[in-house]
């Protein structure tokens, strides 16, 4: 389906609840605040919701602070999911979703299984990008706040414009929001420079463990919950600690392996473009993009690294 496409369909309903995908990052959280000041300046009744508290990092965007924890506020003719892969992705709040027959899937993973009633997956550097798109096509006024909310996801998913996915049209994109009123500086310093000392602290931690494989050219850190124990630090600080070991000379796929529970991990590859690290996450029922992806792993710790040495290297 194309953006026209799904535009055309989301105008016809009077309310939509905006689903953003369990762990938030700046992605899903843009897309979904983005969207729902923009449905509202149409008149529409829209909310956002999420299985997951959002992280505090997030809390100079106001629209952050009014996310659902569940559909307190009555029901909804159009369901509409951003950044989301999979409807694993919900988590408990899956069979919310599915509970109307009119769901959207507005997405830029190449992985996308396609699973609401209407999709529109586009390969973009961000979803943010696309829900842009959207918004245009809708004829909605880019406020400020919406290009604030915007430039977020774009400058989250590029890392302030440094990876490999940014193209012309990611940067078009960027120069017409930073024209409308989106705060570059602010997003970036908040984004990847300012930091709670347990960050850091955790940081030095991890990073200090790192391992590699394959003459060099696979490095892993790991984060253990002694680590947050250690450090008094959250799982949603872990986000950016992937780039380090990425940025090794010689290596070309870093991995993270943080610990969600007991003997359940969350895994997160990155390459610098040798290794399709989606055909890796792929092999454990994960996915993403063909630099980034992920997946979730159960086992012992150890077997799990085994694991993931071995696939690695199967590809490099």
């Amino acid at each position: 389906m194309t953006i026209t496409d799904f535009a055309s369909k989301i105008a016809d309903f009077k309310s939509a609840l905006i689903f953003s995908h369990v762990r938030p990052d700046g992605d899903t959280i843009g897309c979904a605040m983005a969207l729902k000041e923009g449905l509202r300046s149409l008149g529409i009744r829209a909310e956002t919701i999420c299985a997951a508290d959002i992280p505090s990092k997030y809390s100079g965007f106001p629209l952050a602070a009014e996310y659902l924890h569940d559909a307190e506020k009555g029901e909804y003719e159009a369901h509409i999911a951003v950044d989301c892969s999979t409807e694993q992705m919900f988590s408990n709040l899956s069979p919310l979703f599915f509970s109307t027959k009119n769901t959207f899937n507005l997405d830029h993973h190449v992985s996308n299984t396609k699973y609401a009633r209407r999709n529109c997956v586009i390969d973009s550097a961000s979803c943010c990008e696309n829900v842009y798109m959207l918004l245009k096509e809708l004829g909605v006024e880019i406020t400020a706040s919406i290009a604030n909310s915007l430039m977020l996801g774009i400058v989250t998913d590029t890392g302030c414009f440094a990876h490999k996915n940014v193209t012309a049209a990611t940067l078009s994109a960027a120069a017409e929001l930073l024209a409308a009123g989106a705060d570059l500086n602010h997003i970036n310093y908040a984004m990847f420079k300012a930091q709670p000392i347990e960050r850091a602290r955790l940081f030095s931690r991890v990073t200090a463990g790192m391992k590699t494989f394959h003459d060099g050219q696979l490095a892993v850190i790991a984060v253990r919950a002694a680590d947050f124990a250690a450090t008094g630090a959250t799982p949603d600080m872990t986000e950016g600690f992937i780039d380090f070991p990425l940025s090794v000379n010689g290596v070309e796929v870093a991995v993270s392996i943080m610990e969600t529970n007991e003997n359940t991990f969350k895994i997160s590859y990155r390459s610098k473009g040798k290794v399709n690290v989606n055909q890796v996450a792929a092999t454990f029922g994960g996915g993403g993009h063909i630099l980034a992806s992920g997946c979730m792993l159960n086992g012992f710790f150890e077997d799990v690294l085994d694991k993931i040495v071995f696939t690695v290297g199967n590809y490099l």
